[in-house]
């Protein structure tokens, strides 16, 4: 199984570069930048070419998605986050819908698609994915409107193009819906990154309620081959919380 380390949760204020040389020190080998747009991308490219580290995944900047008014926006987000995909030889773009707007669900759910199926041939053109992410509206994201997995999946069928998928937050989706393992299985050909973190608190993944190790051995007999992207913000030093999260995985079997 592939992991991924989110420096902006992990190593949330801290240097990026030292950031960076930490996690391939700790024997990962790929990592999710969120913050792109505040750093010389050329600098960081870099780097993590240097250090041998993959981007997996990288956050386009979040413009509402529910609303009309703001599609050229959206574009241009896209098409910026494209670009920077690019130049970090990243393959996958993260997409946030934004709040709710005052025109209903049924009209938000419209304007989402139409406005991925604007942006899909760029996203085709590009060969970058657009994972598009519900989260969690009772701790985390009050007003967000794409808080259900069954959404997300079925905008994912309504847009119908192999580079628009879901984003499955585990953290997220167990605080809204549970049901984890059955929805991974009968869902898995729409969703195209995972993010994880303890439930509650969103700490290591190796604390709270959810055994991640049963979670990951049901993703990798799907046959899925992607990125788990470790978003979580550390209860201990970071260093020492991968550690220990790389023997825990690794003790099954699954790195």
């Amino acid at each position: 199984m592939r992991f991924s380390v989110v420096l902006d949760a992990v190593y949330a204020g801290k240097n990026v570069y030292e950031s960076m040389l930490e996690v391939k020190k700790l024997g990962f080998h790929a990592v999710e930048f969120f913050g792109w747009a505040d750093h010389d991308l050329q600098a960081f490219a870099s780097v993590k070419n240097a250090l041998g580290l993959q981007v997996a995944a990288i956050l386009a900047k979040p413009v509402s998605m529910t609303h009309t008014a703001q599609r050229p926006a959206l574009v241009g987000s896209v098409k910026q986050a494209i670009s920077a995909a690019r130049q970090l030889g990243c393959h996958r773009i993260i997409m946030l819908t934004g709040p709710l707007e005052d025109e209903g669900r049924g009209n938000a759910h419209e304007q989402i698609v139409i406005g991925l199926k604007t942006v899909e041939p760029l996203l085709r053109e590009a060969n970058v994915m657009a994972v598009l992410e519900p989260l969690n509206t009772l701790v985390d994201h009050p007003g967000y409107y794409l808080n259900q997995s069954e959404e997300a999946f079925r905008i994912v069928d309504e847009v119908d193009s192999p580079y628009v998928k879901v984003l499955y937050d585990i953290y997220h989706m167990q605080i809204m819906e549970g049901n984890i393992i059955a929805t991974i299985k009968e869902n898995i050909a729409r969703i195209g990154h995972f993010h994880m973190a303890g439930v509650p608190g969103r700490h290591e993944p190796y604390t709270g309620e959810l055994y991640y190790i049963t979670i990951l051995k049901a993703i990798e007999d799907t046959g899925y081959r992607g990125f788990v992207g470790l978003e979580y913000k550390p209860a201990e030093e970071a260093a020492a919380g991968l550690a220990k999260f790389r023997d825990w995985v690794r003790a099954a079997s699954l790195y």
